[in-house]
């Protein structure tokens, strides 16, 4: 979904996404209903020592008023949060390519997660140590407004409590939520790094299995989501984390294959047809003037139409948009700019001539050192 820019902090891009603006409306409402207001009013005026006036929270407009500001208090504490994360990852030199707030709280996006158990330990409490931090500001705010300050002194009491919730509750080991990254770090002190994501990735699904039924038995929409959310994020890091450790160490250049199988650009349809057949394969590398210039393949013939297939040529039908790489480029981002760029194939230019790489290129380079173990030749 859409995400809007707002502000800029330490360079780090703040962004807001159209499911948080849809469901603002709702939290305030949520929050300024008759059993919240008068829940959190016995709270916060514990925390004041005094008794908050209920009648004038709940007169006319109040509510509404309570409702908006909390809410977006709720979010600025969640902004708070995030950058938190990013000035612990700032202090060892990682990027953070933004923050976007949404429906379920906030993401920090890093270019690179860190591998050093410490860093991501430190990285992940920075958060909630935040939240705690805005929590203890809050109090310190609760103890010195005015008892007259009825509006005011409920929303900071408000936001001194929900910090504090927000920090215990983001601890929750469930991966990839702020516990379970503590849980990978601390496991992987003493055991590989994709050994240590792959249980906690475990733990996490367990957590969202939880979530959602606890979600559907007390009609909990949003709880649904995040178990969703969950187990989509626990399982597709644990996916990237296991194969980036089997590409680990090598290149794309080791896993392109030669150009081997080729057309020339103006062969026919028909042309294509017979060299698929005689040389029983299903994709080619174009050429023209002995330059390679794309890549064609079965899919791209099956979705012509017989007009087509007799008046077309192999340069109306491959495929040219496709990324171009250096031969020494980190086998695992190749793999990532592939799957960014939708492309079926990429074009490797390396010393000896530009080479081609495919999905099924890193499927059996992964296979190969699946099999043969990481350290062993490729």
């Amino acid at each position: 979904m859409r995400n809007y820019h707002i502000t800029t902090v330490w360079g780090i891009p703040i962004r807001v996404n159209i499911s948080l603006l849809v469901f603002l409306p709702v939290l305030a409402w949520l929050i300024g209903s008759g059993a919240q207001i008068e829940f959190y009013a016995g709270i916060v005026g514990g925390l004041a020592g005094t008794e908050l006036d209920l009648v004038r929270l709940q007169a006319g407009t109040t509510p509404w008023l309570v409702g908006t500001l909390a809410a977006v208090g709720l979010f600025v504490s969640v902004t708070l949060h995030e950058l938190g994360h990013a000035w612990a990852a700032m202090r060892y030199d990682l990027e953070v390519e933004s923050i976007t707030l949404w429906i379920l709280g906030g993401l920090a996006s890093f270019k690179q997660m860190p591998r050093e158990w410490n860093r991501e330990f430190w990285i992940a409490v920075a958060g909630p140590i935040t939240s705690v931090a805005v929590g203890a500001v809050c109090y310190a705010g609760v103890l010195t407004l005015p008892a007259s300050a009825t509006v005011t002194l409920f929303v900071v009491g408000w936001l001194a409590v929900t910090n504090v919730l927000l920090a215990v509750f983001n601890m929750v080991p469930a991966f990839p939520m702020d516990g379970g990254r503590v849980l990978r770090a601390l496991l992987a002190r003493n055991r590989p790094y994709a050994s240590a994501t792959r249980i906690a990735a475990r733990i996490g699904t367990a957590f969202a299995v939880l979530f959602a039924v606890f979600g559907a038995l007390t009609f909990s929409p949003l709880l649904i989501l995040l178990a969703l959310f969950i187990y989509a994020a626990a399982t597709g890091e644990s996916r990237t984390v296991a194969l980036s450790d089997l590409l680990d160490g090598l290149t794309v250049g080791d896993v392109a294959r030669p150009v081997a199988l080729t057309v020339e650009a103006d062969a026919s349809i028909e042309d294509l047809v017979d060299r698929m057949f005689a040389d029983r394969s299903s994709e080619f590398t174009v050429t023209e003037n002995g330059e390679v210039i794309g890549v064609v393949t079965i899919e791209d013939f099956r979705a012509l139409s017989k007009a087509e297939r007799e008046a077309d040529t192999v340069a109306d039908l491959m495929e040219t948009d496709l990324p171009r790489m250096a031969a020494d480029s980190p086998a695992f981002d190749a793999l990532v700019e592939l799957d960014t760029a939708r492309a079926s194939a990429a074009l490797i230019e390396g010393p000896d001539g530009v080479h081609v790489v495919t999905r099924a290129d890193f499927a059996s380079a992964m296979e190969m050192r699946r099999l043969v173990g990481t350290s062993g030749p490729f």
